[in-house]
């Protein structure tokens, strides 16, 4: 009994190795059993994703060449990964999947997808069999083309893994790219103030109107003083007599020159003959006095 335990437990271990050897690869090793694909093994060795695809149970790699790699050892390093995980399709695929699709066409699932980084479909890849029987990928991003044509199988371990030779790198539009911002708005010009005037300073006033020539008939009166007192209407002339005073008065107004006459207004020649008037009653009131 203890014999046949031992050698049962035996057999269960020598089964789980053996499952688990089928189950365990290595990308690493794989692809270095071929030199036409050494700038590609590094490129998954340096970004750290042979890591990830190792510890995958099943998995398809698309491959490229030495000289097809070039184009991606030359993009920078965090762009050189996203680009890799995009040849790497969580599931198994060989020919014989590929070619048997009823719908000749497909969209796989990438590495890059399961990254949490992908957006816009750039974590799936887009499959054809075209008419002439050539299988070609792409990137399921719109836009992008699908022209990365299958060369051929290069290791097939069903259904763990796979790898395919394909003919160029399928790089999606948005990895790498800046993002996309909206053009920039052309500023209205601002128009400059008025300029005020400085303190202090004021507003210049309009000309003012120059004062005509005065004619010949104004001499006199431009050659008097400005700032003369006009006589006033109820006051004696300044040189005038008095009640009492001598017979100035007693000139009749008609001895006077026809000139002064007709300067003088109405009103002061008759003022003039009340006063003659009164002066010679007073005269003669006093002859009578003194006759008697």
């Amino acid at each position: 009994m203890a014999r046949n335990a031992s050698s049962a437990a035996g057999t269960l271990v020598l089964l789980l190795s053996l499952a688990s050897s089928s189950w365990a690869f290595n990308i690493t090793r794989i692809l270095g059993e071929f030199s036409d694909f050494s700038t590609f093994n590094d490129l998954l060795s340096q970004t750290k994703l042979a890591d990830e695809i190792n510890r995958r149970q099943t998995i398809t790699v698309l491959a490229v060449d030495n000289g097809a790699a070039s184009g991606i050892s030359s993009l920078p390093s965090d762009v050189q990964r996203k680009v890799l995980s995009v040849h790497v399709v969580l599931d198994y695929y060989d020919t014989a999947k590929l070619g048997g699709m009823k719908n000749r066409s497909a969209v796989l699932t990438t590495l890059y997808q399961s990254s949490g980084q992908a957006a816009n479909r750039m974590g799936f890849l887009n499959y054809t069999k075209r008419a002439d029987g050539v299988m070609v990928f792409g990137s399921a991003e719109p836009g992008a083309p699908v022209t990365s044509q299958m060369i051929k199988v290069v290791v097939s371990r069903p259904y763990n893994i796979s790898v395919l030779q394909v003919s160029s790198p399928i790089m999606p539009p948005g990895i790498g790219a800046p993002p996309s911002s909206a053009p920039a708005k052309a500023k209205t010009p601002v128009p400059a103030p008025a300029p005020s005037p400085s303190k202090g300073r004021k507003a210049a006033s309009p000309p003012k109107p120059e004062a005509p020539a005065p004619s010949s008939s104004d001499d006199a009166s431009a050659d008097a003083p400005a700032d003369a007192p006009a006589p006033s209407a109820d006051g004696p002339a300044a040189d005038g007599p008095t009640a009492d005073g001598p017979a100035e008065a007693d000139v009749p107004a008609h001895d006077k020159s026809g000139d002064d006459a007709a300067d003088a207004p109405e009103g002061s020649a008759a003022g003039a003959r009340a006063v003659a008037g009164s002066n010679l009653g007073i005269i003669a009131l006093l002859i009578i006095m003194l006759s008697l």
